[in-house]
């Protein structure tokens, strides 16, 4: 059976990509963010995993707001980065893991979640960049799995809804007939709002909370509803909905714990809290 190794938070500002792409990772203003990095570089070198599961928010790349998926999988061989508008050059296409594709979405049908399966699928920044972030040097060493998870436009699924979800990824994972190690991603948050009168709205307190309840009490968010969620961290905020499915995703499998290997916390980058987050799972 495959072996679930652990689970990376992380935002996935599209300016991170520009910084990347100029070379500014000791400026003074992007140096405090990807000082979080060096740790769980040197993790994932040592744990060597080779499929990534991505919980992840798509932003009009693929899905817009006259067609949106409250579920989406990929099944595609690859996933192409395409340009966003951005001005940041597009990344390599990503290597899909489809055999581990079938197996989520399947297992995922049998649980009576109504998703829609993409056997082409267009990704943007959310996939592209945490990749770039934990894999900087050379191509990616992995292949991946996308998940995709509505944050943009309401109804949004509830957060109980969604860290059911993830574990339900999660059993799919750890029932694969494969002896690959698998990690899941989880792209997006922290709390920020980029419109309205709350814009540039910021809440440490919560996201510092959230961000250790995911090591003590993992179901701590899904008490709130969407509309408590998005009052407490932003309307983009909503984002942490995929940092939920990827712990629920740890909840399973070999071994019953997880202990944290690094996080980090900074504000503000492009009005956004940035968190960063890694756990592994131990039995």
């Amino acid at each position: 059976m495959a072996k679930i190794i652990g689970g990376l938070g992380t935002s996935h500002i599209p300016a991170i990509g520009g910084a990347i792409h100029k070379g500014l990772q000791q400026d003074p203003y992007w140096k405090p963010f990807f000082d979080g990095f060096p740790p769980i570089h040197e993790w994932l070198k040592a744990q060597k995993p080779d499929v990534m599961v991505i919980f992840y928010n798509d932003h009009g790349l693929n899905f817009f707001l006259d067609k949106m998926p409250t579920f989406a999988v990929g099944a595609a061989p690859q996933y192409v980065n395409s340009d966003e508008g951005w001005g940041i050059p597009s990344l390599e296409a990503l290597k899909g893991e489809v055999d581990l594709s079938w197996q989520i979405i399947n297992h995922l049908v049998d649980k009576e979640f109504d998703i829609t399966t993409c056997q082409e699928l267009l990704v943007d920044h959310a996939c592209s960049l945490p990749l770039k972030l934990f894999f900087p040097e050379g191509n990616y060493p992995v292949t991946v799995v996308p998940v995709c998870i509505n944050t943009v436009q309401f109804p949004l699924p509830k957060a109980h809804r969604v860290y059911t979800l993830g574990r339900a990824v999660g059993e799919a994972v750890a029932a694969w007939d494969s002896s690959k190690k698998v990690a899941f991603i989880a792209s997006g948050g922290l709390s920020h709002q980029l419109e309205g009168t709350r814009a540039g709205f910021i809440n440490k307190d919560f996201d510092l909370k959230f961000m250790e309840s995911l090591l003590t009490n993992p179901e701590w968010a899904t008490q709130f509803s969407i509309h408590e969620l998005v009052e407490k961290t932003g309307t983009q905020g909503i984002e942490l909905l995929t940092w939920l499915a990827m712990r629920a995703a740890l909840t399973v499998g070999e071994g019953a714990g997880v202990r944290k290997v690094h996080s980090n916390y900074h504000i503000p980058i492009s009005n956004t809290a940035t968190g960063l987050l890694a756990l592994e799972k131990v039995s």
